[in-house]
């Protein structure tokens, strides 16, 4: 299937979800989340967006640096914030981590150590998402009122360690596992920058379930913060799925299924989930102030290379 197709795919699956939730719950949730976003739910999900971008930068400048790929703090911080804008309001949820490849790559005239770095650091993110958002769940036990939520969370891990097995039992899979485990020893062989790696990590995840839980008070859901944070876990994990548009899709259906499973009502699930992706996507608008401004600055240079160019 080529590109175009698969990102046709994709949107078609996400826009297929969220209908599907609605039919199920209505519009009425979708409608209460958007009226729950309000100045200071906006303010407070910038400011948690901040905290999170300037993690996530330094996470990459991590691995970039084990790649030999020096990169100054001020340049990760602008090209993190245009990579979430650009992956919030393109299909794919991909676009902007090519383009600060790209963009990097093109500054050290190596591309395809860049394009490593840039998945290598999504790659180690995603990683250390579900370990913790596991860590969490598991220990839950039978007695919390979340119990269901770590049941099927442990469900879906071991389903996992299954798939990764049954994998590693073939040649081409050990051959793209150990792919995949090249493109992260940079990272891996470090002790110091993987306990950096980990922790920035750990400050993005946290970040983005605090503005779910931000979400969550606006709707007027009845739960404890720490009950909203750890449903938050679960959508956020689903969110990460790539069969989305700006995030939107399973993370609604999941969101869902989770607040009803907590006995929190699958309307309020949608609700909430409606909420934090609005929030999101204001959040990561400094993004596109930043893809402004460097369009302007590329403007600039072409303009006085242009009138320093004899005539």
């Amino acid at each position: 299937m080529s590109p175009r197709l698969r990102s046709g795919a994709r949107i078609v699956a996400a826009l297929a979800v969220v209908v599907a939730t609605g039919a199920v719950v209505g519009a009425a949730p979708f409608l209460d989340g958007l009226a729950a976003v309000s100045p200071w739910t906006i303010v407070a999900a910038v400011a948690l967006a901040a905290v999170a971008t300037a993690a996530a930068a330094w996470r990459w400048r991590m691995v970039s640096t084990g790649f030999g790929l020096p990169l100054a703090w001020g340049d990760a911080f602008a090209a993190y914030y245009r990579s979430q804008f650009l992956n919030m309001v393109l299909p794919g949820g991909i676009v902007g981590d090519v383009q600060r490849a790209y963009v990097q790559g093109r500054a050290h005239d190596r591309l395809d150590l860049a394009a490593r770095a840039v998945a290598a650091e999504r790659i180690a993110g995603q990683l250390v998402q579900i370990v913790l958002t596991l860590a969490i769940l598991l220990p839950l036990g039978l007695t919390s009122p979340l119990a269901p939520l770590a049941w099927i969370s442990g469900a879906v891990a071991l389903l996992i360690l299954v798939g990764v097995a049954t994998v590693a039992l073939t040649a081409r899979g050990r051959a793209a596992l150990a792919r995949e485990y090249r493109m992260l020893r940079p990272v891996l062989s470090r002790p110091l920058t993987l306990l950096a790696i980990t922790a920035a990590s750990a400050i993005v995840l946290a970040a983005h379930a605090a503005t779910f839980v931000v979400a969550g008070l606006a709707a007027g859901v009845h739960a404890d913060s720490d009950e909203l944070a750890i449903v938050a876990l679960i959508v956020l994990a689903a969110a990460a799925i790539p069969v989305s548009v700006g995030g939107w899709g399973p993370r609604e259906a999941v969101a869902a299924a989770a607040f009803a499973l907590a006995g929190l009502g699958a309307g309020a699930g949608v609700a909430v989930s409606t909420a934090f992706g609005v929030l999101t996507l204001v959040a990561v608008a400094p993004g596109a102030v930043a893809l402004l401004a460097d369009r302007f600055r590329s403007s600039g240079r072409r303009s006085m290379i242009e009138r320093r160019r004899p005539v």
